[in-house]
């Protein structure tokens, strides 16, 4: 499930949930969203676990 990965995300950084929503989706309501209920289509899972994905690269790069 989405929202459970980008929870575990938001833990392990400490990052905002509107600039997670802002910097993954350039939706700063993405999260709140998520969390009443709304179901996000396969591009936006996508998009948001790219940016996951590629955030934690550059993390384990630096």
């Amino acid at each position: 499930m989405l929202l459970r990965r980008i929870e575990k995300f938001l833990e392990r950084t400490g990052m905002p949930v509107t600039k997670f929503g802002r910097l993954a989706a350039h939706d700063p309501r993405l999260v709140g969203d998520l969390r009443n209920g709304r179901e996000p289509r396969s591009a936006m899972v996508r998009r948001v676990e790219h940016f996951m994905n590629i955030f934690a690269e550059n993390v384990h790069a630096a």
